[in-house]
């Protein structure tokens, strides 16, 4: 697979249009996962489409620049990170792990904090699985920081 400036200029123009809307698709889909289908892992697969697009299609000078090849394990790790956080706070509380209604704050319901832990849990999930895509990529096109 070549990685870099493609041949064509149609497929750079048309690649570099598309992934800001694959991207702000990613974002939204990450956003609303809690509300119906989609979420965390599907979403974090397209924010990861909009980072490798650029990768594929682009000069690698300034594809990298875009993402760089150390953003992707730092963001797996701070999704991972906010997952675990996430999980472990309601046992402080005296609940379950990932039992997001235990954690009492005044004025909040359990069932908005279950809201919220669950919207929190797909941003996780979001950027593990794009930080994990990018980072497979990188390390396949032997881009990685090593």
């Amino acid at each position: 697979m070549m990685t870099g400036a493609y041949p064509s200029v149609v497929v750079r123009v048309v690649g570099a249009l598309l992934s800001p809307f694959i991207l702000l698709f990613g974002l939204y889909i990450v956003a609303h996962g809690h509300y119906g289908p989609g979420g965390g892992f599907a979403g974090g697969g397209f924010l990861a489409v909009a980072a490798i697009l650029p990768r594929v299609t682009l000069p690698e000078s300034l594809a990298y620049k875009l993402v760089p090849v150390h953003f992707g394990p730092l963001m797996g790790g701070v999704g991972m990170l906010l997952f675990l956080l996430c999980g472990l706070v309601p046992m402080f509380f005296g609940g379950m792990f990932l039992d997001y209604g235990a954690v009492e704050i005044a004025g909040i319901a359990a069932s908005r904090m279950r809201y919220l832990g669950i919207l929190v849990v797909e941003i996780g999930v979001g950027l593990a699985v794009f930080g994990a895509m990018v980072t497979i990529f990188d390390v396949l096109m032997d881009r990685s920081e090593t």
